[in-house]
C-alpha cells in the first residue's frame, strides 16, 4: 500500500485525492437525478452551483474540526492545516460545514432545505465509503494492533506505520467502508418510500453516528474530549437530537396510496405529491 497512484516528473495522483475526485463525480450525477426524481426546481447548472459550494464547505469543515482538536500540534506547524492529502479529515465536521453551506443555498434559491439533504445524503455516504479506500492506501484512519488474521501492517512511513511500527492494526478504515456502504443501500433504498421530508437526513445522521461510534472502538487515531473519544460524545448528541427530530415531526408516518403528506416534496414510490387542499 503506498499514497501515491501515480508520479511522472512533478506530477503526483495521490489514491486520496483520486478517490475525492470519483466519490464527486458519481455524487455529483446521483445528486441530479435525485433532483429531478423529487421535482426540486433546480436545474442541472444549480446542482452543479450546490456541489460547488457544499464539497468546499464539507472540505473546510472537516479540516477544522480535525485541526481543532489536534491544535497542540497544528498551533506548532500552521502550513501543515493546508496539507490534506497527508488525511486528517474529520466525517463529522464535514457533515455539518456541508450542511450549513445547504442551508444557505436553499436560502438564497428558495429551496425546501430537508428535500434538498434528502437529495444529498445517500451521495455524502457513498462518498465516505469510497474515501476510506484514499485511507487506506494512505494509511490513516488506522486501528489499534490486533492479532486477528487481517490485520494489516502498514508500511513504516505511513501514519499507522509510524504510530504502531512492526505490529498489524485493525483495518478500521475497511470496517468503516463496509457500514457506510450498507448505509448507503438503505438510504437508497428507502427514498422513494413516502417518508416526510427530513427522514433520510435524519437517519443519515442517526445511522452514520452508530456506524462511527462502532468502529471507534477499533481506531488508533480517534480524536478526544478529555478522557471521551469525540466520536462518541457527537455521535450521542446526532442520535438524540435526530431521533426527537424524527418523533416531533413525525418524519416516520407515510400517507396511504394515492395521497401525499405535507412536508414531502414527491409522493409514494417518487412520484409529484400535490399539496394538501386549503380549508375553507
Amino acid at each position: 500500500m503506498h499514497p501515491v497512484l501515480v508520479e511522472i516528473g512533478p506530477l503526483v495522483i495521490r489514491y486520496y485525492g483520486l478517490m475525492y475526485v470519483i466519490a464527486i463525480a458519481l455524487g455529483a450525477v446521483l445528486v441530479a437525478r435525485e433532483v429531478r426524481r423529487k421535482g426540486l426546481p433546480l436545474p442541472s447548472e444549480g446542482v452543479l452551483d450546490l456541489l460547488l459550494v457544499t464539497i468546499p464547505a464539507a472540505i473546510i469543515g472537516a479540516r477544522l474540526y480535525y485541526v481543532f482538536f489536534q491544535w497542540g500540534y497544528y498551533g506548532r506547524h500552521l502550513l501543515d492545516i493546508l496539507k490534506i492529502w497527508q488525511g486528517g479529515l474529520a466525517i463529522h465536521g464535514g457533515a455539518i460545514g456541508g450542511a450549513l453551506a445547504v442551508w444557505g443555498f436553499a436560502r438564497v434559491k428558495k429551496l425546501p432545505f430537508w428535500a434538498l439533504t434528502d437529495a444529498i445524503v445517500p451521495s455524502f455516504i457513498l462518498g465516505q465509503a469510497i474515501g476510506r479506500f484514499g485511507n487506506l492506501m494512505n494509511g490513516d484512519a488506522y486501528g489499534v494492533p490486533t492479532r486477528l488474521p487481517w490485520g494489516i501492517h502498514f508500511p513504516p512511513d505511513s501514519p499507522a506505520g509510524r504510530a504502531y511500527p512492526g505490529l498489524a492494526t485493525h483495518p478500521a478504515m475497511l470496517y468503516e467502508m463496509i457500514l457506510d456502504v450498507l448505509i448507503f443501500v438503505y438510504l437508497w433504498g428507502i427514498r422513494k418510500k413516502g417518508y416526510r421530508d427530513g427522514f433520510s437526513t435524519a437517519m443519515y445522521f442517526i445511522l452514520y453516528s452508530v456506524a462511527r461510534s462502532l468502529v471507534s472502538f477499533t481506531r488508533g487515531d480517534d480524536l478526544y474530549l478529555g478522557p471521551i473519544r469525540a466520536p462518541h460524545a457527537i455521535s450521542i448528541l446526532l442520535v438524540v437530537g435526530f431521533g426527537a427530530f424524527i418523533l416531533a415531526a413525525r418524519l416516520y408516518e407515510r400517507p396511504t396510496p394515492g395521497t401525499a403528506l405535507p412536508g414531502r416534496t414527491d409522493g409514494p414510490e417518487g412520484r409529484p405529491g400535490s399539496p394538501p387542499e386549503s380549508q375553507p
